[in-house]
């Protein structure tokens, strides 16, 4: 019986441990060390960023910078690093606003076309 019972228990840990990481892929990316300082080199060559946040299976607060397939973990409060946060989101914004004007002439010109 003893010796059923430690294959058993093996295949249903393996079972648990791959459920756990299907359900949470995101487990083992958390950013365990932030850095204060950041150099304005590092800054201008990010290509994206997502934040941590220190709630569920992080347990600290990061802005993960995306640099040429690298992530670096910074502290959220940087002022640097906000600004940079701040700059990204509005080029997004800006880029957004553009497809949308391009569309909209585009069926304009379509409206006139069939007119």
């Amino acid at each position: 019986v003893k010796l059923l019972l430690v294959p058993l228990i093996s295949v249903l840990f393996l079972t648990l441990l791959l459920l756990f990481l299907a359900l949470f892929p995101g487990a083992f990316d958390c950013c365990t060390e932030i850095s204060d300082g950041i150099s304005k080199g590092i800054l201008r060559r990010v290509e994206g960023f997502e934040i941590q946040r220190a709630d569920g299976l992080c347990h600290l607060e990061a802005v993960i910078l995306h640099i040429k397939g690298k992530k670096f973990c910074v502290n959220p409060w940087n002022r640097k690093v906000k600004k940079m946060m701040k700059k990204m989101k509005h080029k997004i914004h800006r880029s957004k606003s553009h497809v949308r004007k391009q569309r909209r002439t585009r069926i304009i010109k379509q409206k006139e076309q069939n007119q």
